[in-house]
């Protein structure tokens, strides 16, 4: 077969191989799931923003590549329910023919619906779930994990909160897997440094009233309150600490989870200053501009991407990517173990690399939140502080006691 180049309209992207007729994939026809919250407190996070992003992924694949592929792709509630998303998964493998699913935020969801993946021997590109589990105890052949997880969030946001003085914690945490995780996980990093955890708050997912857990923090005289959750949650106790003049108090607020659309829900005037990691932004250069202004035009509600959209487009291109080298879909494993041998070609993530444990590094940043005097576009939120190399922001390959190094090692 004669190679074919294709460059992207994302600036340079080049395929090094042909796409082929797949034989094994009947019409061509290819179904993969975007599973979400679609309406609770992480459908800011996730939800439509995400959809569009997959469509977006499937439509840019065929059109950069010629490739025959006709994708389809389903999208799904969860309804951050470990049952209900495990119900949902089940379905689309047996009788949906889903091939791959991909978001699946909420942590408690993805390691139900990880291991439902492996024994349906399809893939799970996740890119909303916190929990480094899924590329430590609970890795397998078929899941990759695309974004964040808590290990880098604390070490990232909480180590350099430290190293600025915040020396003293109380952690208002989500109760569940992720908000455990993200707060275990940073409290370690600020006793690592020499800093004290004075207290922690278990909160219900979705809870709409913080006052209670509010005051609890405000008494501990901690220097720092850190918010072990994400989206409407972290949102919520934002506003509401203004309210009760916390930060004007004397203690200050650590997002350990920030997503850009939950500032642009925050106006600027209420996160101004906050300390954020993140490892896209639509304003960081010319392909994510480019990348943003098509997907503004085709989400047409006036919502910019935040990371975890930018990850499920890249996390879809490259598995299409995969499917079309091998020329199957059915077998999960090997596009999973493809995916990991392919380079990541996307120009939303810099110098991401996918992991033989499924960990997908790439450059976290530092932002910090602008003020409303300095913000001078729509969405200018953020100003980089720093650079954080993929290689140090997540942890090491020898530490998360995932059982696929221990295999590639033997």
């Amino acid at each position: 077969m004669k190679r074919r180049q294709v460059v992207s309209m994302l600036g340079g992207l080049a395929l090094p191989w042909s796409t082929l007729a797949l034989a094994e994939i009947p019409g061509n026809d290819l179904k993969i799931g975007v599973l979400a919250d679609m309406s609770g407190p992480y459908a800011g996070v996730s939800g439509v923003g995400s959809v569009v992003a997959a469509k977006m992924a499937a439509a840019d694949y065929v059109k950069h590549t010629g490739s025959k592929l006709k994708v389809e792709v389903l999208s799904a509630d969860h309804q951050n329910k470990p049952d209900l998303g495990s119900s949902i998964a089940r379905k689309w493998y047996d009788s949906e023919g889903v091939e791959a699913l991909f978001d699946v935020t909420t942590s408690s969801v993805a390691l139900a619906v990880n291991q439902i993946t492996k024994e349906k021997n399809k893939v799970l590109v996740d890119t909303g779930a916190g929990t480094p589990d899924l590329t430590g105890k609970a890795c397998t052949p078929n899941t990759i994990h695309w974004l964040y997880d808590t290990w880098e969030l604390a070490h990232t946001v909480g180590s350099a909160v430290v190293k600025n003085g915040g020396t003293s914690w109380f952690f208002l945490t989500a109760d569940y897997k992720f908000g455990h995780d993200l707060r275990d996980d940073t409290a370690a990093v600020v006793k690592a440094a020499g800093g004290k955890v004075l207290g922690s708050v278990n909160i219900p997912l979705g809870t709409q009233d913080y006052s209670s857990f509010l005051l609890q923090a405000q008494g501990s005289k901690a220097k720092i309150i850190g918010l072990a959750n994400a989206g409407a949650d972290t949102t919520n106790a934002i506003k509401q600490a203004a309210e009760f003049g916390i930060v004007k108090g004397g203690q200050k607020m650590a997002g350990l989870l920030v997503f850009i659309s939950d500032v642009h829900g925050l106006g600027l005037q209420a996160a101004q200053g906050l300390q954020v990691s993140d490892g896209f932004y639509w304003d960081m250069n010319d392909a994510t501009r480019a990348w943003t202004k098509e997907y503004v035009k085709a989400r047409n509600d006036g919502n910019y991407p935040n990371s975890n959209h930018a990850a499920v487009y890249a996390g879809v291109y490259h598995y299409l990517q995969a499917v079309d080298k091998l020329q199957q879909a059915k077998d999960g494993a090997k596009v999973v173990a493809e995916m990991k041998k392919l380079p990541v070609t996307d120009k939303l993530f810099q110098n991401s690399k996918i992991r033989v444990d499924g960990r997908v590094t790439h450059d976290v940043y530092l932002f910090e939140v602008k003020s409303p005097s300095e913000s001078k576009y729509p969405w200018d939120y953020y100003k980089k502080l720093s650079t954080i190399p993929g290689d140090q922001a997540f942890r090491p390959l020898d530490q998360g006691g995932c059982y696929l190094v221990k295999e590639e090692k033997s």
